[in-house]
């Protein structure tokens, strides 16, 4: 696990996480328009709870952590495309 998560890194994922959804989900678009901070869910990208399920299991494969579906956390890890990359900068194993 890395220990030092700092924005850079952060930033640095975001086009990775970005594209991960985007073929994960087969989404038609392009990773470049989805907005770090805009909503995985409702008014931002549309997410349903099947939709971050399969994102989940790919997440686990690529970056080798699992991602609960009884973690309390899941709310704020799934907010955005960046809050889920910091929380897989600093969970990621691969």
């Amino acid at each position: 696990m890395s220990q030092d998560i700092t924005p850079e890194i952060i930033e640095a994922l975001l086009p990775e996480v970005g594209e991960l959804i985007i073929s994960a989900l087969n989404l038609d678009m392009a990773a470049s328009e989805i907005e770090p901070d805009a909503p995985l869910f409702g008014e931002g990208l549309g997410l349903d709870s099947i939709d971050i399920l399969e994102l989940a299991l790919v997440i686990s494969k690529r970056y080798g952590f699992q991602l609960r579906s009884d973690n309390e956390d899941n709310i704020r890890i799934f907010t955005s495309t960046r809050t889920l990359a910091a929380h897989i900068a600093a969970q990621r194993t691969k």
